[in-house]
Formats: C-alpha cells, structure tokens, sequence
C-alpha cells in the first residue's frame, strides 16, 4: 500500500515536471515582444499564460497546504486570477497586454520559485486531496498550453508579415486517414458520460442514459477542398443555409472565410504557425466556428452530430485532429455536482451560450483528451483548431 503511494506521487512529480517543462518549451520561439502582445480579448499574451498556470498551483495549493507559505509577490494574485470570483480580485480581461511589468525574467522566477515548493511538497506524504488538486493543476496547464499555441497564432497571424513561430510546425496540414464513409448506429439507449478512477472533469460526470435514433456519422473529417466548394458555390452569400445569429455575425465582420484564410494571387492560402501556406485541399479544414460549421452542414443538406452520437460513435471514427463542433448546447448531466468554493467557477458557471466540441486537435497536449472530454466555446469562436464532422439528416 505505502509502495502504491509512493509510486503514485513519483508518477505525478514527474508529470507534474513535464507538463511545466513543456510550457516553457512552447515558448522557446518567442521573440521578447510577442510575450506581452494581446490583439484580442480572448487572445491572452504567452507572458500571461505562464504566470496564470503558475498562479494555479500557488493559490490553490501552496497557499492552502503550506504552513507559513510566502507568496512570491503579492500582486501577482491580482495581475494573474482569470476567472476565480472566489479567489479575490483581478484585472479585466481585456487588460491582460497592458501587464509590461512584472518582466518577463520575473514571471519565470515565479515559476521556478513554485515548482521548488510544489516538489517539496509532493516529498512530504502529502494527502489525497492534496495531489487530486496537483493532478487538477496539471491539467489546468496541459489546457492553457493549447490556448497558449492558439493564442500565439492569432497574434502572429495579425502581424502584418505574417511571421513563422517554428518550422515544421504546421498543425493544419494534416489528412484524414481513412475516406469518407457514414457509419451507421442503430437507435436505443446508451450511457454517456466518464466512467474510471482516471482524471476527468467535473463537467463529464456523471454517466447517465441518454436515447437516440438511428443515425449515420461520417468517418472522415471535412477537407479544404469541399469548403472551398461551399465558398465557391457561394456559401457565404445565402442567408437560407445560416442560423440568423450566424449570418448577422458574417455581415457584421465581413466574413467570407475561414480564420487565417486570404487569396493571394487567386490562390486560397493561409496561416499556419511555420507561416503563410498555400492551402492544402487534401487536409481537412480547421478553424472553423459553430455558424460555419452549422451552415456548410445545411449546404450539404446534413447535419452536426449531437455531443451524443458523437461519443457513441467516437471508437468507430479516428478523432483528435480537429476539435468537432457538435449541435449541443453546453449544459450540465442530470447528475453534474459544482465543487465549492474558487474550484466549482471552473465549468459550472459557463454552462449556458456555448456550443459543445468534443475530441481534441494537433495542438492538443499529449495525455490530454478523451472520448468523454466536453470543449465549450461560443459559436462564433474559431481561433481554436476546430473542424466539421457530418451526419445524415
């Protein structure tokens, strides 16, 4: 028993260093000036995300379990809360640029400062509780990596030279690897939902029955060239295949592509983080928001697949490539139970104007998806690699 434990905690310390580890590497590329830059609300600055996911675990661990902790600096809880009404006050999203100091050399003291007294920590036979909110912090950071990756894009990609972040770093150049083919589920009842001892979200709990009738999914994602055919056809320009709230948002910000999407030279082209690329009709499309992906369905006389017949279907399909917008509303399970305190504002209070996506993507950190994974982003988000799988109506 006292092995198993042991071998748990050196599981977790190493994946604990990994995941920090990595975090720092994503940002080897950087220039000095990309760590501060914010072109968008939702787009936080690379000097932000690692000083968040540091405050993560000081916050909630070090602050709580530590006897005697002295914060690293007392303003960095202030300067680096994103949402956590619980944990006291924060500057406004929009803000998060405007942090010019602390430095970028500070914020990696930070993190160095907090790791030595997280290993100390998990050295210390620490409590299950204890390790479940390190192994809810590894987590947390494994997310933020992603929106560090997509974050970065966004920035680079509103550069006017379009600048590379790493070559050979493509993450949309990808195919699928098998053809399109609908496979078919037969109606009746199924269980949805996280089952295991294994990590997951507060939001995948807990499994219960859902009902659905019979239905066919596509095995293959949508590619390039089949929405270049949607916006050739003129896709963009008929308000009969949008959801009213989508065609209003493609007319107030001229929309007639997906994100990173120009024609140069009568090319379709577009930007990837080892730059601007002709795009690749063979690969499947990325980039994409639930309003596109609503539309080109109807165009292609199909439909979106529910987060339901998604997972129901996940072990008949190769997923993880893009994330899959699906036609569900983010809403909590029958069983869903928000922990107390700054660790229940994680999913909870965002159950509600937000679209389900579920699988994962090329920026996805390793070890982190599964089938029962819930992504939420509003419809009209498409900053995150994101793609379309069809159903037949």
């Amino acid at each position: 028993m006292l092995q198993s434990l042991i071998n748990r905690i050196l599981n977790i310390l190493e994946s604990y260093l990994l995941t920090r580890n990595y975090t720092v590497t994503l940002c080897d590329p950087l220039e000095i000036e990309d760590y501060v830059v914010q072109p968008s609300e939702f787009a936080s600055p690379p000097k932000w995300h690692l000083a968040h996911t540091t405050w993560f675990f000081e916050q909630f661990i070090l602050d709580k379990y530590q006897e005697n902790y002295v914060p690293f600096d007392k303003d960095f809880a202030y300067l680096f809360n994103s949402y956590y009404n619980n944990a006291g006050d924060r500057i406004i999203r929009t803000n998060r640029g405007n942090i010019t100091r602390p430095g970028v050399d500070k914020v990696y003291e930070y993190r160095t400062y907090v790791d030595n007294h997280i290993k100390k920590m998990l050295a210390k036979n620490p409590s299950k509780e204890l390790i479940d909110l390190v192994v809810l912090g590894i987590n947390h950071e494994q997310q933020h990596q992603e929106l560090l990756l997509t974050d970065i894009k966004y920035t680079l990609g509103n550069n006017p030279t379009f600048p590379m972040y790493k070559e050979d770093f493509n993450l949309l150049d990808i195919e699928n690897d098998t053809k399109q083919e609908f496979e078919k589920v037969a109606s009746g009842i199924y269980e949805i939902g996280h089952q295991g001892d294994d990590f997951c979200y507060d939001n995948e709990l807990g499994r219960h029955k859902v009902y659905v009738e019979d239905y066919e999914i596509s095995t293959a994602l949508v590619t390039n060239a089949e929405y270049i055919e949607f916006i050739e056809s003129g896709g963009y320009k008929d308000f009969n295949l949008w959801l009213d709230e989508g065609w209003y948002w493609i007319l107030e910000n001229n929309i007639e592509a997906p994100l990173y999407w120009h024609k140069v030279n009568g090319d379709w082209c577009y930007f990837t983080l080892s730059g601007l690329k002709k795009v690749n009709p063979k690969a499947i499309v990325g980039h994409i928001s639930f309003f596109e992906a609503a539309a080109f369905a109807e165009w292609k006389k199909m439909r979106l697949p529910t987060e339901f017949e998604w997972e129901i279907a996940s072990d008949s399909f190769s997923w993880g490539q893009r994330w899959e917008w699906t036609h569900s509303a983010y809403l909590p399970y029958p069983k869903f139970e928000k922990a107390k305190g700054a660790i229940g504002e994680y999913n909870g209070k965002f159950m509600m104007n937000k679209m389900v996506l579920r699988g994962a993507s090329t920026a996805t950190s390793k070890n982190h998806s599964r089938n029962t994974y819930r992504n939420f982003f509003h419809a009209s988000e498409r900053w995150q690699f994101t793609g379309i799988r069809l159903v037949k109506k």
